[in-house]
């Protein structure tokens, strides 16, 4: 476990180490971000040279002039989509965990930078918790978008994956409803509950299911994954019983205090 900032923490992390990387970044960043009407993507017949020597092509910020509310966020995620870029092995899976507010943008956004043939799936977190509107469909899920560094060769092991009942159990055979079927991609998995066993106290929790399923089908014992927006640190306790190593990178001190207490046999260092 980092305590430090992502920003400044994730450039000293050794290309390519990571099999999967999960994350859950803030909606509201509460920072000041200047704004930046060119952006840089990876190309390599790019105008420009960065990091490690890859080259860069410069796109305008079209997004910016769609809506300036979202300006801030690009600036603020984008960069450190690409040091996930630069961090996933070459048969590593991203996942990114939105909600309908941001979801689109950021489709676009990593699709300049993982390319458009590396997106894999968007799968749909459906829960059914919370207040409900009467002014509108109530909104109950989010989105979590799933890239992977190379479309042929990333890790993928479908045997891994729990399995879920069938919702007509009637119409299959009853070797079929004892298997049960593979998730799709929409999954129905209630929040973590306020008075359950899980629960950290961390205001952003997701529960460990969710994650777990990612972890299995995308990692092998082993591997290294990554979460450099960590909160309460379920990739990581999830890694530990699935026999995964992991770093977890967060900058939040009481982040980092309920990460302590969940996973006591890992190291804190300061980033």
């Amino acid at each position: 476990m980092v305590h430090g900032d992502n920003a400044v923490v994730l450039p000293h992390l050794p290309d390519g180490a990571f099999t999967m990387v999960y994350i859950d970044p803030p909606f509201n960043t509460g920072r000041s971000q200047k704004r930046q009407e060119l952006s840089m993507v990876r190309s390599a017949d790019g105008d420009r040279i960065g990091f490690s020597g890859q080259r860069y092509e410069t796109i305008k910020g079209a997004l910016h002039h769609y809506d300036d509310a979202f300006s801030d966020y690009w600036a603020f995620l984008e960069p450190r989509l690409i040091e996930a870029w630069r961090l996933l092995a070459e048969d590593g899976t991203l996942y990114l965990h939105l909600d309908y507010r941001e979801a689109h943008y950021a489709k676009v956004m990593l699709d300049a930078i993982f390319g458009r043939d590396c997106f894999l799936n968007e799968i749909i977190w459906a829960y059914d918790y919370g207040a409900r509107t009467k002014r509108r469909w109530p909104t109950k899920h989010d989105n979590v978008l799933v890239y992977v560094k190379d479309p042929i060769r990333y890790h993928f092991d479908s045997t891994e994956v729990d399995r879920e009942p069938y919702m007509a159990p009637g119409l299959v055979t009853a070797e079929k409803r004892e298997l049960g079927k593979l998730p799709t991609d929409v999954w129905w998995h209630t929040i973590v509950s306020p008075t359950g066993r899980e629960k950290t106290g961390y205001p952003t929790q997701k529960p460990e299911g969710l994650v777990r399923r990612m972890v299995a089908a995308s990692s092998r014992q082993g591997d290294w994954v990554l979460d450099f927006f960590a909160g309460s640190g379920t990739l990581g306790a999830v890694a530990q019983r699935l026999g995964r190593r992991f770093v977890c990178v967060d900058e939040n001190p009481q982040a980092v205090a309920i990460m302590a207490a969940r996973l006591p046999s890992a190291q804190v260092v300061r980033g």
